[in-house]
């Protein structure tokens, strides 16, 4: 990239050169809650899961709600980038690679959720050594591992073309992006190569993504417990991902343009853009909540019933009720009308669509749990501060991971916006000489 390239896009590269105090203050305040987070798992460990809140009938609490949570977040970077990419919308370039870095961390922190909710955390060799095909959490757990590689290969070959541009400027971190680099010196058949492969990762990261909360919807829908039992869970599941994922980019997007000063990518263009996305969202997700209601409530079977009512009448009512606003009421007042539709009424849009979507991962499981099929009596669920420790460090170890990234690579893709600047240049300047031929 030529130095005027460079000046034009110094604001990218410049959260690279050194840590402000307010950023060292942010790291050491997340920092504090991950150790607290830490030394609640250590308790949990010496002490077993009786700690929490968990019990029997309700086995599953807050760890696997947060587990389905940070995955499906994940979605927003995966099928965000990987659809956007391949048909090609330019407005979609300041987003990629924030959307990636998303995807990575929610992903990473999502999946170690697992186990922490097991009781013997070394027993997840068993999975490796001892696991059996024929049991979906198997399924599970290969799919997973699969998504996070291919995640991780997703976000790294965009990142080849700028860290071999920040080889020579950074001494410190020479060694870092020269291996990281793979040689590559952005020759015409090197980004012929290069790009064929970004294509063909965002072409399988689909399949891949679905796959993962299909799966995981499936270790629900393929037991007989009541509102469980459905055939509906797997795209409820994959839609719901979608939506939560839309809403927390759309956040990390807010986020990133006033801690990074990036007014002049992560425009308004953008936001009503990924607002018009998440809208459709809180269209098929009033669909498809409906269907699932309507389905229930027309069968009347007994134990779905029990369900049923806990929730919309019962002592779940409160959450329920609020998922419905959070989830609809407001995302779509806010997203239906262009005048409403800014840059700060999407980000409450995306804010009130995560904390709904969280609520509604806590209504597929607990209410369920509390009403088992077998008569032992109605459950009852109470987390413990260990719970809520250890889900305040998930999140604070998203947003440090993310910082830290923002720190060693560029969270917008340097070339690949100086490249779409260059074609707009030569358009506009044919365009020109087109125009004066003509006159």
């Amino acid at each position: 990239m030529t130095d005027e390239g460079w000046g034009r896009h110094a604001v990218l590269i410049r959260p690279l050169s050194g840590a402000s105090r307010r950023f060292i203050l942010t790291a050491c305040l997340l920092f504090a809650i991950v150790a607290l987070g830490a030394t609640a798992y250590v308790l949990q460990v010496a002490k077993g899961l009786g700690v929490t809140g968990l019990n029997r009938p309700v086995f599953w609490g807050f760890y696997i709600i947060n587990c389905i949570y940070f995955i499906a977040i994940s979605y927003g970077g995966t099928l965000t980038s990987a659809i956007l990419r391949l048909v090609d919308a330019r407005w979609r370039l300041p987003i990629t690679r924030a959307a990636e870095v998303l995807t990575v961390c929610a992903l990473g922190v999502g999946a170690f959720n697992i186990v922490l909710d097991m009781g013997r955390p070394d027993r997840v060799l068993n999975m490796v050594l001892h696991g059996r095909l024929e049991s979906p959490i198997m399924w599970d757990f290969y799919c997973i591992v699969l998504y996070l590689a291919c995640s991780f290969i997703y976000l790294y070959l965009p990142l080849i073309p700028d860290v071999a541009l920040l080889r020579g400027r950074y001494p410190r971190r020479k060694r870092l992006y020269r291996f990281l680099a793979l040689g590559y010196t952005g020759t015409p058949r090197q980004k012929q190569i290069l790009e064929k492969a970004i294509d063909a990762m965002a072409v399988m990261m689909i399949p891949v993504a679905i796959s993962v909360h299909s799966v995981l919807a499936w270790l629900f829908s393929m037991t007989t417990q009541p509102m469980w039992h459905s055939t509906l869970m797997g795209p409820y599941f994959v839609m719901g991902a979608i939506y939560s994922g839309i809403g927390a980019l759309i956040v990390t997007m807010a986020i990133l343009r006033r801690a990074l000063q990036l007014e002049n990518y992560l425009e308004r263009k953008q936001f009503n853009n990924m607002g018009l996305l998440l809208f459709v969202m809180t269209l098929a997700w009033f669909y498809f909540t409906l269907a699932e209601y309507l389905t229930t409530l027309y069968g009347n079977e007994p134990s779905h019933m029990a369900v049923f009512k806990a929730k919309v009448s019962g002592e779940f009512a409160p959450y329920f009720w609020s998922q419905v606003l959070l989830c609809f009421v407001i995302p779509f007042g806010l997203l239906a009308f262009r005048r409403t539709r800014t840059i700060a009424g999407t980000v409450i849009a995306g804010v009130s669509v995560n904390i709904g979507m969280w609520l509604e991962r806590l209504m597929i499981i607990v209410p369920t749990l509390t009403r088992p099929r077998m008569p032992i009596g109605i459950g009852q669920y109470t987390p413990t501060w260990v719970e809520w420790a250890i889900m305040a460090a998930s999140a604070a170890g998203i947003i440090l991971l993310y910082m830290l990234f923002t720190k060693l690579f560029p969270i917008v893709s340097i070339w690949e916006i100086g490249e779409d600047t260059e074609t707009v240049r030569e358009t506009a300047s044919g365009e020109g000489e087109m125009a004066a031929e003509l006159l």
